[in-house]
């Protein structure tokens, strides 16, 4: 297994997309383009599904230094009113843009963290929200919470508009590990916000764990993933530290390289965990994710129905999905659209009544059909072409690379199809990156993406 290791721990996506998103296209895209994929999009479903939102929250009290999302640290709660408004005049612009009054049917808030916002400013963007829409007849909501400050508020506010999953960031028990990513939580906190979730009605309580963080040590993660087993949560995403210290505005320069597991003990830690995880009942979902049979991720991936987007992976699929707030992404199935990064810009477009996107991609026949096999890899471990929708060009050379993943044993070939073995699922990202041809086609001087072992 070490070769297998040194021979496929290289950087690459974890593709929540394709495209994705260094390689978005700037020369085809414009908002013209993204507003006319969104309306497309959405005539297309109207009748037939809801849509998705994603929420960006990007306010923390304090900065988790494993952290690469777009956040603003301050303990300054006035922020959340004007942030609140703008979300909602946001919204206010795709509804017009829609035409008719959308149902939702898919709803998360993500940051940042979303428990940073009192009960009066989330009770005031739902409604600002829910004015605008509908709920679809079943839905799927959810919101990530800090062990440390949820509330019970919170949870009852969240659960009275609809919410039934909410995902917690546990990370690490170990004290020395807690330090070095300035998230410092006890067992004893997430144990109480575990047993209250579920106390208000959630009935899905996932909490996050990282593997390959800095100092950690394979004892870590055999104490980590016990304490999470005696709390069973119905979701675990057991994923790698994805250590990117030239992206902006994170605080990954705190530690040094040399602080990091290496990639065999990274590999050991996730074996572990793994299999630890699977004789204790949950079954592996996707990448990196894990689940109860009870759970709806389970069954929609046993039902071939799993999705995967910028929300993680979801149990079913909304071809449209809004992106609202800093940062966040909206995907119309036919584009992408990312907003921008900055506050105040971003206050500024919403004030002028523009939507504040600053970058996108929108895609052609062969990036619709990679699309398909991508998340068909990452959801389902199998891809096929004997659908015509899913035949490229270069597919012939594709299948020339994916040979030598066969003589290592981590896909076998079937009647014009490919399955991920048990082994390959460990490199599952490898396995889709031989479809990437805009990676292919124009491999990076310099490191874009975390290793990914």
């Amino acid at each position: 297994m070490s070769d297998l290791i040194s021979k496929y721990n290289v950087a690459g996506p974890r593709y929540t997309s394709y495209p994705t998103v260094p390689y978005w296209d700037s020369q085809t895209f414009s908002l013209v383009a993204w507003k006319e994929s969104i309306q497309k999009s959405f005539a297309e479903t109207k009748d037939s599904e809801g849509i998705s939102i994603y929420i960006h929250l990007p306010f923390c009290e304090s900065m988790c230094t494993f952290c690469g999302c777009t956040k603003r640290i301050t303990k300054n709660h006035l922020v959340e009113r004007p942030y609140v408004e703008a979300l909602i005049k946001e919204f206010s612009m795709y509804r017009q843009l829609l035409g008719y009054r959308p149902k939702i049917s898919q709803l998360h808030l993500g940051g940042g963290t979303p428990t940073f916002f009192s009960v009066d400013n989330l009770e005031r963007l739902f409604n600002g929200i829910f004015k605008l829409a509908d709920r679809a007849e079943n839905v799927e909501f959810s919101f990530e919470g800090h062990p440390n400050n949820t509330s019970e508020d919170q949870l009852a506010l969240f659960r009275k508009h609809g919410f039934t999953r909410v995902s917690y960031g546990v990370q690490d028990y170990n004290d020395t590990v807690q330090k070095a990513i300035n998230r410092i939580q006890s067992f004893n906190q997430v144990k109480h916000i575990t047993e209250t979730s579920r106390k208000f009605g959630y009935e899905s309580v996932g909490h996050d764990i990282i593997f390959g963080l800095p100092f950690q040590t394979l004892d870590n993660i055999k104490n980590t993933i016990s304490n999470t087993i005696e709390l069973r949560p119905d979701r675990i995403a057991f994923y790698s530290y994805a250590h990117v210290p030239w992206m902006k505005g994170n605080g990954q320069r705190g530690y040094r390289e040399e602080d990091l597991p290496e990639a065999s003990l990274k590999f050991a830690q996730y074996q572990w965990g793994k299999e630890k995880l699977i004789d204790s009942g949950y079954v592996e979902i996707g990448m990196d994710h894990f689940a109860l049979p009870s759970d709806d991720l389970t069954k929609s991936f046993y039902e071939g129905k799993l999705h995967r987007n910028f929300m993680g992976y979801t149990i079913s699929k909304s071809q449209l999905m809004i992106g609202l707030g800093v940062s966040s992404i909206g995907d119309s199935w036919y584009g992408f659209a990312q907003n921008v990064k900055g506050l105040d810009e971003y206050y500024h477009l919403i004030s002028n009544e523009i939507l504040p996107v600053f970058r996108g991609h929108i895609l052609n026949s062969e990036d619709l059909a990679i699309r398909r096999h991508i998340l068909n890899i990452m959801c389902n471990f199998k891809t096929s072409w004997q659908d015509d929708r899913l035949y490229f060009e270069e597919l012939p050379e594709v299948l020339v690379q994916l040979k030598v993943m066969e003589e290592d044993g981590l896909i076998e070939f079937g009647d014009q199809e490919i399955l991920v073995t048990s082994k390959g699922k460990q490199f599952v990202r490898n396995v889709c990156m031989p479809f990437d041809r805009r990676l292919q086609r124009n491999k990076p001087e310099t490191q874009l993406f975390s290793m990914t072992v």
